[in-house]
């Protein structure tokens, strides 16, 4: 049976006003359910990437979200699609409790008010933190600030998460926990991370994103076994397989 497709890029150009070309020419399918890494060196275009894929940037090129052309008229259609959770839980946190910062979502899709009260009590549910929708997202662990990152997304009920370096800051024992939440999911996943461990254990795909182009797109087993191109790219084998 032929996979679905959930995400189609096709030809992605981006450059930053000052001219550096973050993409270049970026053809790639994600299919559905897939679990996909995206790795590479700082400022290979990861970040990015992810960005465009709910339109918070918009480059030369097509986007295609589940047979939705990713354009102004389809947009909002499109954030209900594709969950984009941050690298920095402040850059997505920034309401004075976490019940608003949840209910943001729902609130703007109009939503009345029950339905916005289960979607945050699902979430929150979710993520392992029922009970605290009074806290202050400031005041929160690095920890719960990813998780309750994470469930203002889930509180839109998207199809396709995309994460920027879901592990960083993390302690070992908060970065597990952070994992097994995240290998819950049945959705088609997107990560862009340096966490090549990460990679490891979690993902079914692992890409090669360098200068803004595809170099490698293949198992992670695969990939991160390959010293030469790892090291060309600006990564190095993962602590797991160093110790072999």
């Amino acid at each position: 049976m032929e996979k679905e497709i959930a995400i189609d890029i096709i030809d992605l150009h981006y450059s930053y006003p000052d001219g550096n070309k973050a993409l270049d020419g970026v053809h790639l399918k994600i299919f559905k359910n897939e679990k996909t890494a995206i790795v590479g060196p700082n400022g290979a275009g990861k970040s990015t990437l992810l960005m465009h894929l709910n339109g918070v940037k918009r480059g030369q090129g097509k986007i295609i979200i589940d047979s939705l052309i990713l354009n102004d008229k389809n947009l909002r259609e499109i954030r209900k699609k594709v969950g984009l959770v941050f690298q920095n839980p402040e850059d997505q946190l920034f309401c004075p409790t976490v019940f608003d910062d949840i209910a943001f979502g729902p609130l703007n899709m109009r939503y009345d008010k029950d339905e916005i009260i289960r979607r945050v009590k699902n979430a929150l549910k979710f993520v392992e933190l029922e009970g605290f929708e009074e806290k202050s997202p400031f005041h929160l662990s690095e920890g719960e600030k990813k998780r309750i990152s994470l469930a203002t997304v889930l509180a839109l009920d998207p199809e396709i998460l995309i994460f920027d370096e879901p592990t960083s800051n993390l302690d070992p024992s908060t970065r597990r926990r952070f994992i097994e939440l995240l290998s819950r999911f049945e959705k088609t996943i997107i990560v862009a991370t340096h966490d090549l461990d990460f990679v490891l254990d979690f993902a079914s795909r692992c890409i090669i994103l360098n200068k803004g182009k595809i170099i490698a797109d293949n198992k992670p087993d695969i990939i991160l076994k390959d010293r030469e191109t790892l090291l060309k790219n600006g990564l190095e084998l993962p602590l797991s397989l160093k110790s072999r």
